[in-house]
Formats: structure tokens, sequence, C-alpha cells
């Protein structure tokens, strides 16, 4: 997104910080959007941090139940 907006001459001044950050958010997947839009985060490089978080803990959590699930469906023989 970033490298994008190198291009757009709207994107690269101070008073365009929530322009930029409400068009970041709109691209999100749904459920990270839903988490972040709460906040109305308006700075960018704090925005692309929660971000990343929250994929990073939304992949986490996935694997630690496809884990869990997997030990389950073994079960005892």
């Amino acid at each position: 997104f970033e490298a994008l907006c190198v291009f757009s001459p709207h994107y690269n001044t101070v008073e365009a910080e929530e322009d930029k950050c409400v068009k970041f958010e709109s691209g999100l997947r749904p459920d990270i959007k839903q988490l972040i839009g709460f906040f109305e985060i308006r700075d960018f490089p704090t925005l692309m941090t929660k971000a990343r978080i929250c994929d990073e803990d939304g992949k986490a959590k996935s694997s630690y139940y496809k884990a869990l699930n997997d030990w389950k469906g073994k079960g005892p023989d």
C-alpha cells in the first residue's frame, strides 16, 4: 500500500494522513477491519502496526485450533 501511495500526490501530504488511514482500512480483510475500525486510528504507522498484529494473532489462533482439532481427532485407540 505504501509503495503505491508514492504515486498519488494526495497521500503524500501531512493533511492526507487521515485519508490514507481510511483508504488502508478499507482494503483490510473483514475480520481485521472489524477489530481495527473501532479504534479509529489516524496515525498511519500505528495503523499498520496494529493491523499486522491482528493478522499475526489471527494466524496464531487458527494454527492453535487446527492443532487442537487434529489432536482431538486422533483420540485414544
